[in-house]
């Protein structure tokens, strides 16, 4: 059996306090004897207003939270997937970038969001992330004393080719760090989050925000592990904290037995229009 940690956070907009969160939520996860710790989309700073938002976005070098993750990793000797953090990149636009950080602080990958958030929803919240970030170019999969871990963030979670990507390319776990509204995550968290395991063959680890931020914003929370058969290992409700849930590699050996869906792909042909 491998034990995980999972922080569910209201991320803010003060960097430094989100910082002091993932540093207590590295100790308690350590404490608790897990392997590995997840963090959500958006760690290091939630606030939708730009101007506001603007002076805490730093350079991926000088980034508060990343440090301080780096720092307590070493320190507690965990490793952690900081689920994403808003950087600078050096062209002045922005990247929404995840890291998989190792026992001993360094940074064993990097992944920046692919799918980027542009929608109008009947609530009247609108989002354009193209307007600020700039999308990422590639798939990573990482390795990681707890398996192979396939990287994704967030709006990644409805695009089903990169998983099959990311489980052909070895991933048995798939990291799906989050910050969903209410609304879509009332209508598509748990059924993506399901669809995504038993497609891939693997488990999900989705660390979620959740509750009323300061920007205004409200996320839906409820993290969750996924078994590779589309069973909810953990769900974390609304509450932030830190959750801790057992994987079985057993479980994952026995599904790709019993349903061999990813020997079973084929390249899909071209489509014809009739």
């Amino acid at each position: 059996m491998t034990r995980l940690a999972l922080l569910q956070m209201t991320s803010g907009i003060d960097p430094a306090a989100n910082a002091a969160c993932v540093v207590d939520a590295i100790a308690e996860a350590a404490a608790g004897g897990a392997a590995m710790l997840f963090t959500p989309e958006m760690t290091g700073l939630v606030d939708r207003d730009r101007d506001r938002a603007a002076a805490s976005v730093r350079a991926e070098d000088d980034d508060i939270v990343l440090k301080a993750a780096r720092g307590a990793a070493a320190e507690h000797g965990i490793w952690l997937h900081l689920g994403s953090l808003a950087l600078r990149r050096p062209d002045g636009r922005l990247a929404n970038r995840g890291f998989v950080i190792d026992a001993a602080g360094a940074v064993r990958a990097r992944y920046d969001k692919l799918h980027l958030f542009d929608v109008d929803l009947p609530t009247g919240e609108s989002w354009r992330e193209s307007s600020t970030y700039a999308a990422g170019e590639g798939a990573v999969v990482a390795e990681t004393p707890v398996g192979k871990l396939g990287l994704s963030i967030c709006y990644d979670l409805r695009f089903a080719a990169l998983y099959a990507a990311l489980s052909e390319a070895g991933a048995t776990l798939l990291g799906i760090p989050a910050a969903f509204t209410r609304p879509t995550g009332a209508a598509h968290w748990h059924l993506l989050q399901r669809a995504r395991a038993v497609e891939s063959a693997a488990f999900v680890i989705a660390a979620a925000q959740t509750g009323m931020h300061e920007d205004g914003r409200e996320t839906f929370g409820h993290s969750l592990v996924v078994d590779p058969w589309g069973e909810v290992l953990l769900d974390m409700g609304t509450a932030p904290g830190v959750g801790f849930v057992e994987i079985d590699y057993g479980r994952l050996a026995d599904v790709r037995a019993r349903v061999p869906v990813l020997s079973h792909r084929r390249p899909i042909p071209a489509v014809t229009a009739a």
